[in-house]
């Protein structure tokens, strides 16, 4: 599988500071400092990745594993253990698949919808902190900004997974 040739010519301005901005987000958000400290305000003992597939149940219908490997994009085995872990810990449960007998799908239980409900206080209680001086409007603004860009990278890359997947050799009959 290649990787399509990104496209030719200057990238505007605009652009580079967009990615500029982002990579010193993610370096922010996702410092193993900043997990420790939003996990100590939230009183939840979890990984940054057990947070992670928590938010991400949370936010959709109980999931396959290799649903919320794909949602994720990380291996299955992966997510075959943060699941163990949080079972283990009463965060997460399996539930049958109602489509499919065999299969089973993720879901929260009491606890881990407590738990990932602390942590979204705790985020958002210090990112209103961190914009206190912005206007409603300003802020309104950037949410829907933000979720325009995320929409867009998530079409983008659905485009480029369905150019790269390759097709099947033609049967001979």
């Amino acid at each position: 599988m290649s990787t399509p040739p990104l496209p030719e010519g200057p990238v505007a301005p605009e652009v580079t500071e967009i990615e500029r901005a982002l990579t010193r987000i993610t370096y922010l958000s996702t410092r193993a400092r900043q997990h420790d400290r939003l996990m100590a305000l939230a009183q939840v003992p979890l990984d940054r990745a057990a947070v992670a597939l928590l938010r991400q149940v949370a936010d959709s219908e109980p999931m396959r594993p290799g649903e919320l490997a794909n949602r994720l994009g990380v291996e299955a085995s992966h997510v075959t253990r943060t699941v163990q872990q949080l079972e283990r810990s009463g965060y997460v449960t399996r539930v049958p698949d109602p489509h499919d007998r065999r299969a089973q799908r993720i879901e929260l239980t009491g606890t881990g919808e407590q738990a990932i409900a602390r942590v979204r206080d705790a985020g958002t209680r210090g990112m209103q902190m961190a914009l206190a001086d912005w206007s409603p409007e300003e802020l309104g603004q950037l949410a829907t900004l933000f979720h325009r860009m995320v929409d867009d990278f998530l079409a983008h890359a659905a485009e480029e997974d369905t150019e790269q997947q390759p097709t099947a050799p033609a049967s001979k009959a």
